[in-house]
C-alpha cells in the first residue's frame, strides 16, 4: 500500500491558480541624489505569491489551504541579499489545522541574518518507529513468526494525534564584509494531547506502540512534553540567491542545548550540521545546475522526547524526504543527502524548467541497536518548474516522487527545495 505524503494533490491544476501581488513603498538610502542632496528616494517592492492548495490522503481526509510566499529586500540589490518567507494555512476534513511562518531574512547591508520558524498545528500523522531499517515489520512482534515478545503486534504504521507549537528564532551577525555569520538562537517545541491510536493497555496481551515504548523506557510522559533551549550558530553562505541558487555554497552548524531549567521536560542537546553546493553545467545557461544538499542531525547528550527526535520533513522549511510522509524516518541520529539536476525547458528563456532528484536517508535507534549508516532509504523523482519572477528567481514547482515499499506522491512547493 502506498505511503502518500501530506501534500498529495487531488488536482495538480491548482498549481496554476497563483496570484501575484506587490506591496510598494518609498525607502531612503544613503546615496547621492541627482540634485546633490545626501539621500535619494527609491521604490522598494515586496512580492507576494499566493498558492491555493487542495490535498487528500487517509491521514488528513481532504485538505484545503493557501501557501503565500513572500520575497523582499531590506536594503539595496547591490549590497543586500533578498529575504524570503513562507506562510502556510491549512484545514482538513479530519478537523486538523496546520499553520506556519518560516523566513530567512537579511537586514540592510547583510548586517544580520534572521531565521524564523513558527508553527501551530492540531496534528495527526503516522509513525513507524526509530531507525532506517524499514523492512522490519515492527519492534514488538510480527504476525507471521513465532516470538517470545510479550506484546501484541501493532501495525507497521501507527497513527498518532497530537498538538504542537514551535518557535525557533536565530539571530546571526555578519563577520565584517565576508560570507560568514555567527550568533545565538532560541528553540522551543511543545507537544501535548498526544494520542497513540493503536495503543491498548487493556488488551491481553497489551498492544504497545513505538512511541509509548520509547517514552516509558526513558521515563518520560506519553501525553505531553517539551524542549526549550538556546543555540550557538555559525553559517557560511556564498549562494547568489537564497530561494533559487545558481552557484555558491552554504555551510551551517547549530549546537542546541535544552536544559530543564528553561522548560524542557528532560535535559538534552542536539547538533545540526548542513552543507549545500551548486554547480553550473552550462556557462551560457546559469539555470542548468547540479545541486547537492546534505545534513546531519544528532542527539549529542541526554534524552530527546520521541516527537522531538531528528526526522525527515522536520527541517526548517520541511523540504527533506520526498516522497515520504513527514516523520517517516526518525532516529536519535539522522543523516540525509539529496542531489538534484535543474535545467531549463526553453531554448532562450527561463520561465519553464524541470528537475530530476534522488535522495537517501539513514537513521539510528540506540534502543534497538540500529546503527547509523546500517540502512539507507532511497527516494527519487522529477518535476516541473514555472518561474513567477525571473529577476528574483521565485519558482513554483510540481514534483512526483517514488520510494521504498511503494511510497510515492505528488508535491507542490514555492521556491526550490534547497
Amino acid at each position: 500500500m502506498s505511503k502518500v505524503p501530506v501534500l498529495f494533490l487531488v488536482n495538480g491544476l491548482c498549481l496554476l491558480l497563483t496570484l501575484s501581488t506587490y506591496a510598494q513603498g518609498d525607502q531612503e538610502v544613503n546615496k547621492p541624489a541627482s540634485d546633490g542632496s545626501e539621500k535619494e528616494k527609491r521604490e522598494t517592492k515586496m512580492d507576494i505569491n499566493i498558492l491555493p492548495v487542495v490535498a487528500a490522503n487517509p491521514t488528513v481526509g481532504v485538505l484545503f489551504g493557501v501557501l503565500p510566499g513572500l520575497n523582499w529586500n531590506m536594503g539595496t540589490e547591490a549590497d543586500t541579499r533578498n529575504s524570503t518567507g513562507l506562510i502556510g494555512i491549512y484545514y482538513t476534513t479530519q478537523n486538523q489545522l496546520f499553520t506556519s511562518f518560516r523566513s530567512n531574512a537579511f537586514t540592510a547591508g547583510d548586517r544580520f541574518n534572521l531565521l524564523t520558524d513558527i508553527r501551530f498545528n492540531l496534528n495527526s500523522q503516522p509513525t513507524y518507529g526509530l531507525g532506517s531499517d524499514i523492512h522490519r515489520s515492527t519492534i514488538v512482534g510480527d504476525d507471521d513468526e513465532v516470538s517470545d515478545n510479550p506484546y501484541k503486534p501493532v501495525p507497521k504504521n501507527e497513527m498518532m494525534a497530537f498538538n504542537n507549537f514551535r518557535l525557533y528564532q536565530t539571530v546571526q551577525k555578519r563577520h565584517k564584509q565576508t560570507n560568514l555569520f555567527y550568533g545565538i538562537g532560541y528553540h522551543l517545541d511543545i507537544f501535548w494531547s498526544i494520542n497513540d491510536k493503536q495503543l491498548d493497555l487493556d488488551a491481553v496481551p497489551q498492544q504497545i506502540t513505538h512511541h509509548y515504548r520509547y517514552q516509558t523506557l526513558k521515563g518520560l510522559s506519553t501525553e505531553k512534553y517539551s524542549q526549550s533551549g538556546l543555540s550557538l550558530n555559525s553559517t557560511f553562505d556564498s549562494r547568489d540567491n537564497v530561494v533559487n541558487p545558481y552557484e555558491g555554497h552554504l555551510v551551517a552548524i547549530s549546537l542546541r542545548a535544552f536544559p530543564e531549567f528553561l522548560g524542557s521536560t528532560v535535559n538534552a542537546s542536539q547538533l545540526w550540521m548542513e552543507y549545500r553546493t551548486y554547480i553550473n553545467l552550462v556557462e551560457s545557461r546559469p539555470r542548468n545546475v547540479l545541486a547537492f544538499w546534505t545534513y546531519g542531525w544528532f542527539v549529542t547528550s541526554g534524552t530527546s522526547p520521541y516527537l522531538a527526535l531528528p526526522a525527515i520533513g522536520w527541517d526548517m522549511f520541511a523540504r527533506s524526504g520526498r516522497p515520504y510522509t513527514q516523520g517517516r524516518i526518525r532516529g536519535e541520529d539522522l543523516v540525509y543527502a539529496e542531489a538534484e539536476w535543474r535545467f531549463p525547458l526553453q531554448k532562450d528563456k527561463d520561465r519553464w524548467g524541470a528537475v530530476l532528484f534522488v535522495n537517501t536517508t539513514t537513521a539510528s535507534s540506540r534502543t534497538e541497536d540500529i546503527k547509523l549508516f546500517g540502512n539507507f532509504v532511497p527516494g527519487y523523482g522529477g518535476g516541473l518548474r514555472f518561474m513567477l519572477n525571473e529577476k528574483k528567481r521565485v519558482n513554483i514547482g510540481l514534483d512526483y516522487g517514488f520510494g521504498a515499499k511503494g511510497a510515492q506522491g505528488l508535491f507542490v512547493n514555492l521556491n526550490e527545495y534547497f
